[in-house]
């Protein structure tokens, strides 16, 4: 009986190896980014439209913004280039459908990560590179200083978001009665707010504040107190392609492990030849073989700071130009959320 056992056991345990082989010669033979990035030479990152601090066209027609920047790392850790990227602006509504089809090889657009969107969409989102939550904005001379004043009136809003249901919740709670005005084009629906078509603009707070940046007379407008959600801000991939999608989430990290250990993009070079701290010599690819194991060169991360720079200097540049302060998208250990798992 005992032998009859063992042999069950052989066949089941030959079974599974079996299983595990076939998965990972499925998974070698799967959709590969990295190589196809590689050939054509350039990362082809989906951006917004029109969005000061996040993803906007300078004068030069070069693109400016956290987003941009969270690009640009990722195509430095593949190509070594942060030039080495082909921006392409599209609406809410475009967004999921071009990157499940690869006209993306990534998401970088103000977008929210929920479970329905990473569970049944067939994306990953790779990390945070913003907290966010929605916000509303007024006219100032609508007198109105509290959401909970906007019992009927009419919200502009755009679909294909987490702001349309997260608007009709907060109105449903609050027992208040609103009419939507859905415009997906960002200029049309910011046209139609300007211009009194609605009593209000809802999206994320930080897009609320870019517009308001970007007008003649920001003080005409108002960011009303209350943050009715959670929207936490990141690049997303497909799902399927890890190598690609660990690539894209520790770009990320390596900025913030950067600003955590005061590395910038003005002293990695020294921090690189000088620094005894082990964790600094990890991250900078002095000592271990952690770049090598994503298919990286091992300065990979040393690269990115040097050319994109740490977490705090893309806010710094971008975001706070538009008057937001750091708040939750601090360090963690200055009164924030960012946190880099260990870099090791």
């Amino acid at each position: 009986m005992t032998g009859l056992r063992t042999r069950i056991a052989g066949v089941a345990a030959a079974a599974v190896f079996a299983f595990a082989g076939q998965a990972l010669a499925q998974g070698a033979a799967g959709p590969d980014t990295v190589a196809a990035i590689r050939a054509r030479g350039s990362l082809i990152c989906g951006v917004a439209i029109n969005s000061a601090g996040f993803a906007l066209p300078d004068s030069r027609g070069e693109f400016r913004g956290l987003d941009v920047d969270t690009c640009r790392a990722v195509a430095v850790a593949i190509l070594g280039d942060a030039t080495k990227v082909r921006f392409v602006p599209n609406t809410s509504v475009q967004r999921f459908p071009m990157l499940q089809s690869g006209e993306l090889d990534m998401l970088a657009r103000n977008t929210t990560w929920t479970l329905g969107r990473e569970t049944s969409l067939g994306l990953a989102f790779a990390g945070i590179n913003f907290y966010d939550g929605q916000g509303f904005m007024v006219r100032r001379n609508a007198n109105v200083t509290s959401a909970r004043q906007l019992d009927g009136a009419t919200v502009c809003v755009q679909p294909g978001t987490t702001t349309e249901l997260n608007l009709a919740d907060y109105f449903r709670t609050n027992r208040m009665r609103f009419t939507p005005v859905v415009i997906e084009n960002v200029e049309e629906i910011r046209a139609a707010f300007t211009s009194g078509r609605c009593d209000a603009y809802t999206n994320d707070a930080s897009s609320l504040a870019s517009f308001r940046a970007t007008q003649q007379n920001p003080n005409d407008f108002v960011l009303l107190p209350e943050i009715i959600s959670k929207e936490p801000l990141g690049p997303a991939v497909r799902k399927g392609d890890w190598r690609f999608f660990d690539i894209v989430r520790w770009a990320l990290y390596a900025q913030i492990a950067a600003e955590e250990l005061g590395i910038t993009s003005a002293n990695v070079e020294e921090m690189a030849r000088t620094s005894q701290n082990p964790d600094v010599q990890r991250l900078l690819g002095r000592s271990g073989d952690l770049g090598r194991s994503m298919g990286l060169s091992n300065d990979w991360a040393l690269q990115i700071i040097r050319q994109v720079g740490n977490y705090g200097e893309m806010y710094e540049r971008n975001i706070t130009p538009i008057g937001i302060p750091r708040g939750v998208n601090n360090l963690w250990n200055n009164g924030g959320l960012h946190y880099a798992p260990p870099i090791r």
